[in-house]
């Protein structure tokens, strides 16, 4: 009889964590080069992205209610994982947002944002594949501890940018609006970084 083979849960996380830095690069490439009326396509590619994500977090989660042992808690697989998940989700979210606010143009400074997102992500990425030996890593703690300073980055920037947006820049109402929940979507793509962050920090003391 063939024995199947043990899944590994840290590798299907360390997929969630690839999986949202390819997401955020392609993001990157649209804000770069915007678009509106030719971005389908990029926009389809993080969708995709997204879709696959959340086949991992499916496959996952069926394969912890029938492991009889797992390497960490369930529910802190389950909470891990949810975490990655979530800024896949926020990568997708803002293309939507792109789309549905009728964006015409990229404003000033909204490259910085994702030179943020993209550093902050790959401080999870790198993050997740310590995560499994993290007794032993010397570059865990130093990732986590990059991710909330790169978070903290994001709130100075995002409260900079609404100031201007709402002092400076702007007198029509609507693109105010807009542009309001454009800069929110991105310091919310940060804050799911933070969370995931936050999560592998509290789970290194838990299990040390």
């Amino acid at each position: 009889m063939i024995r199947k083979k043990k899944f590994d849960f840290f590798k299907a996380m360390q997929h969630l964590a690839d999986d949202a830095l390819k997401a955020s690069k392609v993001l990157t490439e649209i804000i770069e080069n915007y678009d509106p009326d030719q971005f389908s396509e990029k926009c389809q590619q993080i969708n995709d992205i997204e879709t696959d994500g959340d086949e991992d977090v499916k496959k996952t989660m069926n394969e912890l209610y029938v492991a009889f042992i797992t390497p960490i808690d369930r529910e802190d697989i389950v909470q891990l994982v949810d975490k990655l998940d979530n800024i896949i989700d926020g990568i997708n979210g803002l293309t939507y947002e792109f789309y549905y606010l009728n964006i015409q143009e990229m404003r000033p400074e909204t490259d910085k944002f994702m030179d943020l997102i993209n550093e902050a992500i790959a401080a999870v990425q790198q993050s997740v594949a310590e995560f499994s030996h993290f007794k032993n890593s010397k570059t865990l703690v130093q990732n986590i501890d990059n991710t909330n300073r790169i978070e903290s980055l994001g709130d100075e920037l995002y409260t900079k940018r609404l100031r201007k947006l709402f002092s400076e820049e702007e007198n029509d109402p609507i693109t105010i609006i807009r542009w309001q929940k454009i800069y929110g979507g991105f310091e919310k793509v940060l804050d799911s970084c933070e969370d995931c962050a936050d999560v592998m920090g509290g789970l290194v003391i838990k299990n040390s």
